[in-house]
């Protein structure tokens, strides 16, 4: 099997001769670590695209405090001010373009073009040759996640449960944007289309499966219905305790779900997924596995965890990313494992 044909065969719940990887280069990782994750990701090797162009990314020397600290305010296209602390990381919110719902009359989101043309072609063929040897993801849907940025937290909850009419025209603005995400990302022919936003805490869901069930799942549904009338994959990400709202993603045509798995039991979520359908996303503890554990407890975890899912039966893929503050030894033990893995 080359790379796209694993990843094809492993999503249609297939045997694979090698666990299928993706392999995500944090830019806040690799600067971090450096040269020796570069070299350690290159070795390791995945089945999403071709990384041997990677580099180190270089930083801007303004963007650091006198003292040698990172530090950058910047304004995104969205109008939402943000403030960095950690290079490669999400920054806090400190200004929001609808502090004031009446803002709305104005605000529009950032300006979007449909690919046609020569642009469209020059896609295309990009794509069509990244296709021949990796299996390929666009897109980027993130309704509850941007409008976060755009609102007060506490907010736009508020008016979500209360449903009111400027909350409704924000999401109807938000799906004409992603419209034409999901347009061109099908125009140019990829396999799968990417959607994130996280539903749960640690402890529970952000909102009662009614109020999703109200306002979040009509719009995915209708985001989501090209995307499967064209035959490709929708992969959908969100963190937290989400597990009431697994059946409904899957009933609107989620594919793959790239869960939290810490806040799971393996054996319980690997039975579920296959029960629903679901393919998994398997992504390591990024927190207490990575930042505080040893090596040997990194190398049990990742031999139980593709035990537990029975990762060479096909439904799952691994996924490795590396954040500042993980442990250097835990990384390299991480990658020297999944390495030996798919020998």
């Amino acid at each position: 099997m080359n790379s796209r044909e694993r990843v094809q065969t492993a999503l249609a719940f297939q045997p694979v001769d090698k666990i299928a990887l993706e392999i995500h280069p944090s830019p806040g990782g690799l600067f971090n670590h450096g040269q020796k994750l570069l070299d350690l990701m290159l070795a390791c090797g995945h089945d999403f695209n071709d990384q041997s162009d990677l580099a180190l990314p270089v930083v801007p020397k303004e963007h650091f405090d006198p003292d040698g600290r990172y530090h950058r305010i910047a304004t995104d296209d969205w109008g939402t001010t943000w403030d960095y602390r950690i290079y490669g990381v999400w920054g806090h919110r400190i200004k929001y373009p609808l502090q004031d719902i009446a803002a709305l009359t104005h605000w529009r989101p950032p300006a979007i073009e449909k690919l046609q043309g020569q642009a469209l072609e020059q896609a295309r063929e990009k794509a069509a040759t990244h296709r021949q040897t990796y299996y390929q993801m666009g897109g980027g849907v993130s309704l509850f996640e941007t409008m976060q940025s755009l609102r007060p937290y506490e907010d736009l909850l508020i008016d979500i449960a209360d449903d009111t009419s400027e909350i409704n025209q924000l999401a109807d603005l938000l799906m004409e944007y992603y419209t034409v995400v999901v347009e061109n990302a099908l125009a140019m022919d990829v396999d799968a289309i990417t959607f994130g936003d996280d539903f749960g805490t640690q402890q529970a869901l952000i909102l009662s499966p009614r109020t999703f069930r109200r306002f979040f799942l009509p719009r995915y549904k209708t985001l989501i219905e090209p995307i499967k009338r064209a035959g490709k994959k929708v992969v959908f990400h969100s963190c937290g305790k989400v597990e009431p709202l697994l059946a409904d993603l899957r009933d609107v045509g989620v594919d793959a779900l790239w869960p939290q798995l810490t806040l799971f039991d393996s054996r319980h979520l690997a039975k579920l997924s296959r029960d629903l359908g679901l393919i998994l996303m398997l992504h390591p503890d990024r927190g207490e596995l990575m930042q505080r554990s040893a090596p040997q407890q990194v190398r049990d975890y990742l031999l139980r965890l593709v035990d537990d899912y029975q990762c060479l039966t096909g439904g799952s893929w691994l996924y490795l990313e590396v954040d500042p503050g993980f442990a250097w030894p835990n990384v390299k033990t991480m990658f020297e494992t999944v390495i030996e893995m798919r020998r």
